[in-house]
This record gives C-alpha cells, structure tokens and sequence, in this order.
C-alpha cells in the first residue's frame, strides 16, 4: 500500500434516512438560512411546489427549468428570477440537472446549497461543475460548488423507474472505476470506489426485480454517495472527457451516454492499469470490461451508442472534439491528475 499521499476531506454534512427530507427545514435553519430558492427540472415540479409548500415561509420561490447538462442560458434565466426573491439559499431536489443547476447559482452567487437527490448521480457531493454553451460542455472546480448538505432520503427514490435506476447507476460507477486509476489516487478514494461497486451488485440485481424496495433503494444511494465522494477527491480522465463531449455536442442523455461508455472504456484502460482495474473483475468475474459489460446487460442497460442515436458519422467529429485540449478538462483550480489520460 502506498502510504504517502494527499487526501482531502470535502465539508458536507451528509444526512442519510427514510423521511428525512421532512428536515429540510430544521437543516436550513442550522445553516442559518431562511429563505429557500427551490429548484427542479419540468417534470419534477410536482416535487418543487410540494416541497415549497412544505417549507411555508422558509420557501422564496421555485424555478422549475433545470436542463440536462446544465446550459447558461438556463442558469442565467433562473438568476434573474433569483435576484427578485431576496433568497439566502438554494434547495435543489432532482437528479444531476437540478443539482448541477444549483451548482451554477451556487458558484455565481456564493449561496449555501442543500441537495435532495432523486437518483443516483453522485454529483452533489462533488466540488465540480459541468456546464455546456454553444455546443461545448465545459468543466470547472473550486469550493463554492460543493453543496452545503446532502439528504439522501431513499423515499425520494422509491418511484425512480427501473431502466432509469439502472442508468443512474451506472454513472455513478463510471466515476469510481475512473477513481481506480487516477494519478491522484489514494487508499482512501480506492477503498470508497471499490466499496461503491460491491454496494451496486448488492442491490441492483434485486431492484431490477422489486424497484420499491426501500432497504435495496437505502444501498444505492450508500453506492451513490461513494462514488460522488471519489468523483470529488481525484481527477477523471479518458471517460468522462468523452462523455462530456458526447453530451454538449450531441446532446446527448447524460446518465444513458455514461452507462454504455462504461464497460468499454474500462476495457479500454485496462490494457494499461490492468492492476489497478483488476479488483472489478474480482468483484463482478471475468476482465474488468468484459465483466462491468456482463453486468450491464444482466440489468438491461443500453449497450451501444447507437441505441441513443449517435450515428457512425458522429463518431469521427466526437473523437477529434474529445482529443482537442486533453489538458484542460477542468478549467478551473484543477485538481492534480485532471488531465485526460488513458494510462
């Protein structure tokens, strides 16, 4: 074991239990805030209003446009909406757009955030922002992007439809296996990525046969919060910077293009960290990719790029977009090791 490293520890209260979005307001009030900028996307907003209702006076205002790969011109359209509501924090319930939203207002305004995921994105333990405009997605780092507190309330989940489930995920996978080989890897961050894996074979067997299982939904979000906590403590490379193209190109659906790059790009590195990568084929059986592939296709994940639409004649402009500036994915206060990189 290597015993000389760096490892970081992020401060975000984390809070984990059935029912315990009904705390949300207690929360607020231990933050010192009291007016709550409530966020979603438009087919969440049932859950914003219900959510701004249950706070009462704690609740400013919703804005329920939160988009897939977070554009500008979204966020700046809920800043305007923002700057008339006199709100002193951002409560953002939803998936990886909404928190990636209140990412965006976060780093912008300097307002404390408080995050209830309804999937398995992970982001919101993270320090990192992905933003897209004019067809190019872009990716930044510094401290007032990391949300203030996380309440994983697996209640939030129960509805989350299987396929869904399943891609959510395996998103959240793709950042521990990334976290296996980062140059800033550490004990730690290994630890908490192979532990995110052992967690997902543990319960998504058994929530693609009975997606209402609380205690099966309880572990997910453990497998989820795991994988954010890597995500947020070393560098990605050669996957996400693919899929970050795919998505601000191509627009294509976030969790879906993660979860099908997933097993190749394993494969892929796995010719050159085949150490490193090997616990995963302990854990699952077989080569690291050929198994995450396996596990894939035993949850019925979409397995290839064309089944969302990516056509051949993509694939060449996506590969020399995803080659231009592999030193500049995160483009700002960079952590070491943030460079793309396929060894």
């Amino acid at each position: 074991m290597n015993h000389e490293f760096t490892y970081e520890v992020a401060a975000t209260t984390i809070v984990f239990g059935a029912g315990r979005r009904h705390e949300t307001a207690q929360w607020m009030a231990r933050l010192g805030k009291s007016r709550a900028f409530v966020l979603s996307t438009p087919n969440q907003a049932d859950d914003a209003l219900g959510l701004a209702d249950e706070l009462g006076t704690k609740a400013a205002g919703c804005f329920t446009g939160a988009a897939m790969h977070t554009p500008v011109d979204v966020t700046q359209a809920a800043l305007a909406k923002l700057r008339d509501l006199e709100a002193d924090c951002i409560v953002s319930i939803g998936g990886g757009s909404t928190t990636g939203l209140g990412k965006a207002i976060a780093y912008r305004t300097g307002l404390a955030q408080i995050v209830l995921p309804t999937t398995y994105a992970g982001s919101e333990v993270t320090p990192i922002l992905g933003q897209t405009e004019n067809g190019l997605k872009t990716t930044l780092r510094d401290a007032r992007i990391l949300p203030n507190l996380v309440i994983y309330d697996p209640e939030l989940t129960i509805d989350l439809p299987v396929a869904m489930t399943v891609l959510s995920a395996l998103n959240a996978l793709a950042h521990a296996m990334e976290g296996l080989y980062a140059r800033d890897r550490n004990p730690i961050s290994t630890l908490m990525a192979l532990e995110a894996f052992r967690s997902f074979k543990r319960c998504l067997p058994g929530l693609v046969e009975n997606s209402r299982d609380l205690s099966l939904r309880a572990e997910a979000q453990y497998g989820c919060w795991l994988d954010g906590t890597v995500l947020g403590s070393v560098g990605m490379a050669l996957h996400h910077k693919i899929c970050h193209t795919l998505g601000g190109r191509f627009d294509t659906p976030h969790a879906e293009t993660h979860a099908i790059m997933l097993p190749y790009t394993t494969a892929y590195n796995e010719v050159a960290a085949l150490e490193l990568l090997a616990p995963l084929g302990e854990i699952f059986g077989g080569s690291p990719g050929a198994a995450l592939y396996d596990f894939s296709a035993v949850l019925g994940a979409l397995l290839s790029l064309k089944a969302i639409e990516l056509t051949e004649a993509d694939l060449d402009e996506a590969a020399a977009l995803a080659s231009e500036n592999l030193l500049n994915s995160v483009s700002e206060k960079p952590a070491a090791g943030h460079s793309v990189q396929s060894n």
